[in-house]
């Protein structure tokens, strides 16, 4: 009898038009930020994660080698990768965000015919969307898992 089950903590529904590193690298970085997953707790190893989301092993490899990288995972001898503590911002982090995401922001929100009130509020909703899934107890489970992480 073969049995099959999700190693990946978090599920992703992929999205044309932005690349499959980025969606995943996106969603790994969400389950941290939000708590889902949570420091010293393994991570998949590449071949896990390649198999589980169906992507090449490469593309696996680029991702987990990035979240290391950026210091959202680290590796430990006779463990394997793990949850790192939360990354302290490095200089320029913050005005990245506000360079680049921002825009993308703002234009995708002015080609809809958004205003800056409708904006706002949008943002103020999902902000506090955030803080209830970092404040969530989701330590009443007993056989392990914990929920899905989907992200749109």
């Amino acid at each position: 009898m073969c049995h099959s089950y999700r190693v990946t903590p978090f599920r992703i529904s992929f999205e044309s038009g932005q690349s499959i590193f980025d969606q995943v690298v996106f969603a790994a970085i969400k389950a941290f930020v939000s708590g889902q997953l949570r420091p010293g707790e393994r991570f998949p190893s590449v071949r896990a994660l390649a198999t589980d989301l169906k992507i090449h092993p490469n593309t696996a490899l680029r991702i987990v080698q990035h979240l290391i990288q950026e210091r959202w995972l680290e590796v430990r001898s006779g463990i394997g990768t793990v949850v790192a503590e939360r990354p302290a911002p490095r200089e320029g982090d913050r005005q990245r965000l506000l360079d680049h995401e921002l825009d993308q922001l703002i234009v995708g929100a002015k080609r809809v015919g958004l205003d800056l009130d409708e904006l706002q509020a949008a943002i103020d909703a999902r902000w506090n969307d955030h803080d209830t899934e970092t404040n969530s107890d989701d330590g009443d489970r007993n056989d392990g898992s914990r929920p899905a992480l989907q992200t749109k």
